[in-house]
């Protein structure tokens, strides 16, 4: 059964509980161009100081804490590098055996990362879809127990802990502005906020060239769609044809922004000039949206979610500093 906003949010703060010493509650942090005269208020949910530095280990331990304790069982997951990342950290503190699936692709460093943790890596596909089918079809053999990175309950509502913090940290937000990949992160922190503070207008950001789950909305159904080079490389990807997360986000999404490249790299030199932090190409995605809009919601206050900061170095740093 498909779950509603409603049962999402109440599984957030449930899950919240169940992750609280495991995690970082990460800061609200006020844009620098915020200034007194200005009714415009500009906020960042700053999950790119996360543990494992993004928002992805909140799904992952909250879908590894909810099973049984002591029961052993093999776990595989795909990722693009962020969902491993936080899977293998949940999976050495909870002592579970995890393989994970990564595209030929994956970013040099989220690789090293995962295998810091302990966790056991396979190298498939040009892109996150195929390494989550490949996951998937071992799954299906019986060797292992499949773990998506979006679409599972469990998982939905741990990056649904985000909003309950951003509630609680600024109660006064109007608008926050989310990227949208797999539709993990807009489905939990949109069911939270629709639940608890419906006024709080969501906007999804997607990156025009890698769209499933923003023209999925589009169709009213799971779409195949072509997926091209992105920077935003974690949000990059296709969807499960049952997919919770479509009906969760058409049901709390309010509008969606479509951002180009020129607009992400914006972002990112504007994130890291004019704020003092370097994020990845996903979180940067998120201001990317906003300021595409910032006209609209001039004269309210706005939380855009920097959803991780796990980059290629080399290639990012060529991006802002030339």
């Amino acid at each position: 059964m498909q779950p509603t906003f409603a049962e999402t949010a109440a599984q957030a703060v449930q899950a919240r509980n169940r992750i609280r010493s495991h995690i970082y509650q990460t800061p609200v942090i006020p844009s620098r161009k915020n200034s007194d005269n200005s009714a415009t208020k500009l906020f960042f949910k700053a999950e790119n100081f996360q543990l494992t530095g993004s928002f992805k280990l909140r799904g992952a331990m909250s879908k590894m804490s909810a099973q049984p304790p002591g029961r052993s069982q093999r776990l595989i997951t795909a990722s693009s590098g962020n969902h491993g990342i936080g899977a293998a950290c949940a999976a050495r503190a909870l002592s579970k055996d995890l393989t994970v699936v990564l595209p030929d692709a994956v970013v040099p460093a989220k690789l090293r990362k995962i295998e810091s943790y302990g966790a056991r890596v396979i190298l498939h596909g040009a892109e996150t879809g195929l390494a989550e089918q490949h996951a998937q079809k071992l799954a299906a053999s019986g060797e292992y127990t499949y773990i998506s990175p979006y679409n599972d309950p469990d998982i939905v509502a741990g990056q649904g802990s985000i909003g309950l913090e951003i509630l609680e940290q600024c109660p006064q937000v109007d608008n926050i502005f989310i990227a949208m990949g797999g539709g993990g992160l807009i489905s939990g922190i949109g069911s939270v906020c629709r639940a608890f503070q419906p006024r709080t207008k969501i906007y999804g950001v997607s990156a025009i060239n890698s769209m499933a789950l923003a023209e999925s909305m589009k169709a009213g159904k799971v779409v195949e769609t072509e997926h091209l080079d992105t920077l935003a490389e974690a949000v990059a990807g296709g969807m499960d044809e049952d997919s919770i997360t479509l009906p969760l986000a058409l049901s709390v999404v309010d509008e969606v922004v479509e951002c180009n490249e020129e607009d992400i790299v914006a972002a990112l030199k504007a994130i890291a000039l004019e704020e003092n932090m370097i994020v990845e190409g996903s979180a940067a995605l998120a201001l990317a949206g906003y300021n595409k809009v910032a006209d609209k919601v001039a004269g309210q206050t706005n939380v855009v979610v920097l959803c991780g900061a796990n980059f290629d170095q080399q290639r990012l740093l060529r991006l802002i500093f030339g």
